[in-house]
Formats: structure tokens, sequence, C-alpha cells
């Protein structure tokens, strides 16, 4: 089994995920179904993975994955739209999925 690193940036990049992913559902003018679908799942699987690693949850490192495919998805809608906003987001999940991918050891 594998353990949650904490000083992997990994809590801090899915608050900055979360709050990117908040800015956009309120503010984008281009701000579509699917755009708001796939942010309330990237704010909700980040805000999960911040608790199960907070508690060194056994499941983390599955958690940990697939808060790295709900943001490629969330960069895979946004990254359609030209508002700062999903540019924003498009960034903060970028970084997400990167220390998601690699905070379990």
């Amino acid at each position: 089994m594998k353990t949650c690193d904490l000083s992997s940036g990994c809590v801090e990049t899915c608050c900055k995920c979360i709050v990117a992913c908040e800015t956009c559902i309120s503010k984008c003018s281009e701000n579509t179904v699917e755009c708001t679908k796939v942010c309330r799942d990237c704010i909700d699987i980040c805000s999960l993975c911040i608790r199960f690693m907070a508690r060194n949850s056994p499941l983390c490192e599955e958690l940990c994955k697939l808060c790295a495919s709900a943001c490629e998805r969330c960069i895979n809608e946004c990254s359609k739209h030209e508002d700062e906003c999903c540019k924003k987001c498009v960034e903060a999940c970028k970084e997400c999925v990167n220390t998601c991918k690699t905070c379990c050891k």
C-alpha cells in the first residue's frame, strides 16, 4: 500500500483547482452545461482527495488517480473557451494533474 506524501504539494494544488473551478462556474461568460458539470466534478473530487490525503487513507492512491482524471476532463472542456477564468482553470487543473500523479509513495 502506498501512502500519501503531504509534502508533495498535492493538497495545495487541489485547493487552487477548487478555487479556479468555482471561479470558472461563477464568472465564465461561455459557461456551458458540460463546462459546469466537469468543473463541479473536479471540485468534488479535489475536495475529497484533500480529506483522504489528510487522513492518509489506504484509498488515497486510487482517489488521486481519479482526481487527475477529473482534472484532465476539465482541461479538455475549459480549453474550448477563451474566457480568462477558463484559462486559469486549465492551468490550475494541469498543475493538479501533475501533483496528483506523483503524490503517493
